[in-house]
């Protein structure tokens, strides 16, 4: 048994290496550029939140938003039941370019909340490009243009930034950076670049940037109405319409602080899970791969010893994978416990099945089921 462990324990960590090594310069950091006559000549901006009880992260985001260059600021309130309204409201007397959109209580059946939202957004919407950004998301100075340069760079129909994440509670920072694994050490660039680059970006907050074109062209987020995960397929219509996609990781000009509880964290992530895994079997599999790989090495070190240079070999993946992330590396020693977090997210998502609880609304993959 301990030779089989071993074997395959050393065969992923390889691969997770050698995949992290090669997407090292597949995935370039964003970052601040001159003001070029092709960012000039970009057309309108219009930066589009979708906003549903966010007061507690409002006062800290949107003084980010309002200070860059866009056209047009668009936030949708989406029936919110605690201070958002007012501080967005109150912002808006002071900057003629923040407009507050108010929806209603429920979606249209089919449709979730936030895609409905985004839906509505991008109908109110005035620009040639629309980004689509999460209320958790911070913006540093010079953000937006830096996305805007490197998207006429790369000639995409649609620019995916992965926030750099801001961690906090012992479950955030067991458990977040594990998307940050499986973006840089987890997926080669060429199959991220071949179909789900955004796909992760629903789990790490959302900032999507498409030309209207494009955006129009796949269907909007009518064409994803029911889904969770509706950035990947989203990424998915745009690869079959023949467009082009490109992803920058955000650095220091765009980060997001997505949990503000233990509870947001398992909430958050068991939502989405078994959709991006595809199925049950398969996040099943890879939970117990990442299980074998990252924990049980640890005891079963005890009767083989040389299986501790195999959990060596993890802690220090996830230490360069946080650096990489701009976080610090004695994050890596938490690796062994990661998996344990994940499991039990992971038995959250397969216990719900095709229903979720988000936001105070209770939702199927095929829309929202109301309030519960």
């Amino acid at each position: 048994m301990v030779t089989a462990a071993t074997v395959i324990i050393a065969a992923y960590l390889a691969v997770q290496f050698a995949v992290f090594l090669s997407n090292l310069a597949a995935f370039p950091v964003l970052r601040t550029h001159q003001r070029s006559g092709a960012q000039a000549s970009a057309g309108r901006i219009s930066l589009l939140v979708p906003v549903r009880n966010e007061a507690d992260v409002l006062p800290s985001t949107l003084p980010t938003w309002l200070a860059q260059d866009v056209h047009e600021i668009v936030v949708l309130n989406d029936a919110s039941s605690d201070d958002s309204a007012a501080i967005l409201d109150r912002a808006a007397g002071q900057d003629a370019r923040l407009k507050v959109v108010h929806g209603g209580a429920e979606p249209p059946p089919g449709w979730n909340g936030k895609n409905w939202a985004c839906h509505r957004l991008a109908e109110h919407a005035e620009g040639d490009l629309l980004l689509f950004l999460d209320a958790d998301v911070f913006l540093e100075s010079g953000a937006v243009q830096a996305a805007v340069a490197d998207r006429h760079a790369s000639n995409a129909d649609l620019l995916t930034v992965w926030p750099h994440q801001r961690l906090g509670l012992p479950l955030e920072r067991l458990v977040v950076p594990l998307v940050d694994m499986i973006l840089l050490g987890g997926l080669p660039a060429a199959l991220v670049n071949r179909m789900p680059q955004p796909a992760l970006s629903g789990a790490n907050g959302q900032f999507m940037l498409w030309t209207r074109g494009a955006y129009e062209r796949v269907g909007g987020h009518a064409a994803v109405r029911s889904q969770a995960l509706e950035d990947v397929k989203l990424a998915r219509e745009v690869k079959r319409s023949g467009g082009r996609l490109a992803l920058r990781l955000g650095g220091r000009l765009v980060q997001a602080r997505m949990y503000r509880s233990n509870r947001a964290v398992a909430e958050g992530f068991s939502k989405n899970v078994l959709e991006a895994a595809g199925s049950a079997p398969a996040l099943v599999f890879w939970t117990a791969l990442a299980l074998l790989a990252y924990t049980a090495v640890w005891p079963l070190a005890l009767m083989a010893p040389h299986l501790w240079l195999l959990g060596v070999a993890g802690i220090l993946l996830r230490a360069v994978v946080e650096v990489r992330s701009g976080r610090n590396a004695a994050l890596g020693l938490l690796q062994p416990l990661a998996p344990v977090a994940a499991a039990w997210i992971v038995f959250l998502a397969l216990r719900r099945g095709r229903s979720y609880h988000w936001k105070g609304r209770t939702f199927s993959r095929e829309g929202s089921t109301g309030a519960p």
